[in-house]
C-alpha cells in the first residue's frame, strides 16, 4: 500500500487532528519568529544593541520547559484537546500584548510569559496526533508536524516582507493574535486521543514519580534535544540579523532569503520523515545531520543573494530533515502514562539549555568584527557532530501500539 493509500484510510477525525496540530505548531513558530526579524528595530528604539535585545529570545526559550511540564501534566489529567486550545489562546494573547510594551524590561517579561504558553503546544499536539494515527504513518506525519515550524518561520518572513516597512515592529506583534482562530477549528473538528480515552477513568500518574522511574531515557532525551535545539536555533534565529547587519540587505531581500530557507526546511522535514519509515529513526537523523557539513561554507560565507539563498535552502533541508523525526522519535521513546508531558518536557528542557544560543552567537559575532557568518558556521558544525554521535549511541523504538500500552 502506497503512502497516499494509507493516508486515504484515515478517518476525518484523524485527519483533523493532524492538521490542527500542524497548524498549531506553525502558528506557534510564526509568533516566535516575528521577534527575530525585529531585533535590530527594537534595539534602535530602546537605544541598545542586538545582543541585549536577543535576551528576549533567551527568556522565551528558557520559559518553555516550565510550560511544557505544567500544560503536559494537565493534558495527562484532563485530555490533550482542551489543554491544546488553552495554550494556543494564551500564546496568541501574549504576542498581542508584546505590541504594547513601554520598556525593554516589560518586553522581556511578556516574552517570558509567551514562552511559558508556547512550551505547552508542541508536546501536546505531537502526542495527540501520534496516539491517533496508525504506526506506519508516524514517520511521514512526524515530518509534516515538524514542518510546521519552518512553515511558521516562512509566514513570519512573508509578513515581514509585506508589512514591516508599513506597520513597524509593534504592528507585527499585533498580527500575532491570528493563531487564536485555530481554537475554533480544534473545538469543532478534533477528537480526543484514543490512548488518553483508554485510561481516562484510571488513576492519574504522578509526573515526578514517572520522571524518576524513567530517569535514564529522560536524561538521554534532554541531551539529544539540547543538541537539536542548538541545531535549529543556531541556524535560524540570527539569520535575518546576519543578512541585515553583515550584508546590509533591505527588508525585501531579507524576507525573500528567509522564505527560501524555510522552503528548504519544509522539503527536508517532509522527505526525511517519510524516509524514516524505511531506514529507521536513528539512521535518518544521522544522515540528515551529516549532510549539513559540506554546505556550511556556502551558507555562511557566500557573498551574493543567489548563493546565500542556495546555501540557506540546502542547510535547512538537512536541519529540518533531522528535526522531522523528532515528534515520532520522542513519542515512541516516552513512557505511556505521561506521553502528554514527557516528550514536550524533554524537548523544552533541551531548549532551556540551548536558550543562550542567541546571545552566544551574537557575542561570537561581535568578538570577530560583526562576523555573524562565522558564529553560525561554528555552532552548526559542532552541533551536527554532537548530534550524530549522541543519536548513534541512543535507543530506538518503532511501531509501538500506544493504545495497547495505555490499556496495559
Amino acid at each position: 500500500m502506497t503512502l497516499i493509500d494509507q493516508l486515504r484510510t484515515l478517518s476525518p477525525s484523524q485527519r483533523n487532528a493532524i492538521w490542527a496540530s500542524y497548524l498549531g505548531w506553525t502558528l506557534d513558530a510564526f509568533d516566535f519568529f516575528l521577534l527575530v526579524f525585529m531585533l535590530s528595530a527594537i534595539a534602535t528604539e530602546y537605544g541598545t544593541d542586538v545582543k541585549h535585545v536577543a535576551e528576549a529570545t533567551f527568556l522565551t526559550l528558557a520559559a518553555r520547559p516550565f510550560g511544557a511540564f505544567f500544560f503536559g501534566w494537565l493534558a495527562d489529567r484532563v485530555g490533550r484537546r482542551p489543554i491544546m486550545m488553552i495554550v494556543i489562546l494564551l500564546f496568541s494573547a501574549f504576542s498581542l500584548v508584546s505590541a504594547f510594551v513601554t520598556s525593554l524590561t516589560m518586553l522581556f517579561v511578556v516574552r517570558a510569559a509567551f514562552g511559558f504558553a508556547m512550551g505547552g503546544e508542541w508536546g501536546i499536539g505531537a502526542s495527540l496526533v501520534m496516539e491517533s494515527i496508525p504506526p506506519k504513518l508516524r514517520g511521514p506525519v512526524s515530518g509534516l508536524l515538524q514542518s510546521g515550524y519552518p512553515s511558521g518561520y516562512f509566514l513570519a518572513s512573508l509578513v515581514y516582507f509585506l508589512l514591516f516597512d508599513q506597520i513597524g515592529w509593534r504592528g507585527m506583534f499585533v498580527v500575532g493574535i491570528a493563531p487564536a482562530i485555530l481554537v475554533f477549528i480544534i473545538r469543532s473538528h478534533v477528537d480526543e486521543s484514543p490512548a488518553f480515552e483508554a485510561r481516562k477513568d484510571e488513576a492519574k500518574p504522578n509526573p515526578f514519580v514517572e520522571l524518576a522511574r524513567h530517569w535514564k531515557i529522560a536524561l538521554y532525551l534532554v541531551v539529544l534535544m539540547t543538541a537539536f535545539n542548538f541545531f535549529s536555533h543556531g541556524t535560524q534565529d540570527l539569520y535575518p540579523t546576519f543578512l541585515r547587519e553583515q550584508h546590509k540587505f533591505d527588508t525585501h531581500t531579507i524576507g525573500t532569503l528567509t522564505a527560501i530557507m524555510n522552503i528548504g526546511a519544509i522539503v527536508g522535514g517532509l522527505s526525511f520523515g517519510i524516509w524514516s519509515e524505511t531506514i529507521g529513526r536513528k539512521r535518518t537523523i544521522i544522515i540528515a545531520s551529516l549532510l549539513i557539513l559540506p554546505v556550511i561554507p556556502l551558507w555562511a560565507f557566500a557573498q551574493t543573494p543567489l548563493l546565500l539563498g542556495l546555501g540557506a535552502f540546502l542547510v535547512q533541508v538537512a536541519v529540518q530533515g533531522a528535526w522531522g523525526i523528532v515528534p515520532v522519535h520522542l513519542n515512541e521513546l516516552s513512557p505511556a502514562l505521561v506521553r502528554g508531558m514527557f516528550p514536550g518536557f524533554a524537548y523544552q528542557l533541551g531548549n532551556l539549555i540551548a536558550s543562550r544560543n542567541g546571545p552566544l552567537q551574537a557575542g561570537i559575532a561581535e568578538a570577530h568584527g560583526g562576523n555573524y557568518g562565522y558564529a553560525m558556521a561554528l555552532v552548526a558544525g559542532v552541533t551536527a557532530l554532537v548530534l550524530v554521535v549522541w543519536t548513534w549511541l541512543g535507543p530506538e523504538r518503532r511501531d509501538v501500539d500506544f493504545v495497547a500500552e495505555a490499556q496495559a
